[in-house]
């Protein structure tokens, strides 16, 4: 006999009933483990990336559908994110205002249970973590399109923090109003990036409406939400917070548009095998001194994924190099290629290495 729809119903209710149950299980083994690292090492930073990428990783090879694999990284996230909340929430400072990237990234990363502390600028975020106001914090490093964010390169010059992970967020702009028909906005409001990243769409389909620059995409949704005639560039994570229709998704004009986003840690996390390093690198002033030194990489077959130069502030004509790497400090070809380097600089500053993302 064929099953009817309440016959699926009530399965899936008995289905989930068990995963309830499996969950409260697992938070057990939680609290445990828990215990057992604060015994240990007072259980610093029990956000742990490389078990974390474990468990995905096996997740996802393991799973045969017809549940999609893109959807247990965030099923899993949000997992975790709650399981960690048990032992009291993670405190996790960003570049603010609430819903702005930076802050859709920092929830990628550490989820909807986890505390999060929007600072005005960056300083403010290394600043929350240095004095331990914060667990974590997430700054912005680089964009696919606009480059590197020099502000942050150089709070590593005297910062103490580590680098614990990478987030790559997709940049993605929707139209919002508390308005339901586009025909009706007579202004539009968002930040200068926002408005040049979706300038061939307005001048398409809004060519004749002004746009006001403001200091956030999250203050131009704020500024929308008692005037449905005007229209914000922001994010879903904007539409949500602030009560706003989205009019029209994915409006900007490059859809290959993304930010990665660094963690900052007191500590270094646990090696995955699948790792990255950043070095801060001081050069000697003569004819091929920056040849010379990153070529211990190329001998050693380590691949170097990012290479910016930035002024040292200490001496004029004077660069910092900022390098990526893939490999760990631990591994024994990354270590010989540090110690060969560090005999040919002026100055050598290991920024960290976190599980890779990129």
């Amino acid at each position: 006999m064929a099953r009817d729809i309440h016959s699926y119903r009530t399965e899936i209710d008995r289905i989930d009933d068990e995963i309830l149950r499996l969950l409260n299980e697992r938070s057990k083994s939680v609290l445990e483990i828990g215990r057992l690292k604060r015994l240990s090492d007072g259980g610093a930073n029990l956000h742990t990336p490389a078990r974390e990428a474990a468990i995905l990783d096996r997740l996802m090879k393991q799973n045969a559908g017809p549940f999609p694999n893109e959807a247990i990284r965030p099923v899993y996230r949000e997992i975790m994110s709650a399981s960690l909340s048990l032992e009291g929430p993670q405190r996790v400072a960003y570049l603010g205002p609430r819903a702005t990237f930076t802050h859709l990234a920092s929830m990628k990363q550490f989820g909807e249970s986890a505390h999060y502390v929007p600072v005005t600028g960056i300083k403010d975020v290394f600043s929350e973590v240095e004095r331990g106001r914060a667990h974590f914090g997430v700054v912005p490093i680089e964009n696919s399109t606009e480059g590197v964010v020099n502000h942050t390169l150089d709070m590593f010059i005297d910062s103490t923090l580590v680098i614990y992970g990478e987030v790559l967020q997709e940049i993605s702009h929707q139209l919002l109003s508390k308005s339901e028909r586009v025909e009706e906005i007579k202004k539009i409001y968002s930040h200068p990036h926002a408005i040049a990243q979706c300038r061939n769409w307005l001048e398409t389909h809004l060519p004749h409406v002004p746009l006001a620059e403001v200091a956030s995409t999250a203050r131009a949704a704020e500024l929308c939400g008692d005037d449905p005639s005007a229209a914000a560039i922001a994010s879903e994570l904007a539409a949500q917070l602030y009560g706003l229709k989205v009019l029209r998704s994915r409006i900007e004009d490059n859809t290959n548009n993304f930010t990665r986003f660094l963690v900052l840690a007191q500590k270094a996390p646990e090696r995955t095998g699948k790792d990255k390093t950043s070095l801060m690198l001081s050069v000697k002033d003569k004819v091929g001194a920056l040849y010379d030194l990153l070529r211990p990489f190329a001998s050693l077959g380590l691949n170097m994924t990012k290479i910016e130069s930035r002024p040292s502030r200490r001496k004029a004509w004077e660069y910092l190099f900022f390098v990526d790497i893939e490999g760990h400090v631990d591994e024994d070809r990354v270590k010989k290629a540090l110690e060969e380097i560090k005999s040919r600089c002026l100055f050598m500053k290991i920024l960290g290495s976190y599980p890779s993302h990129t």
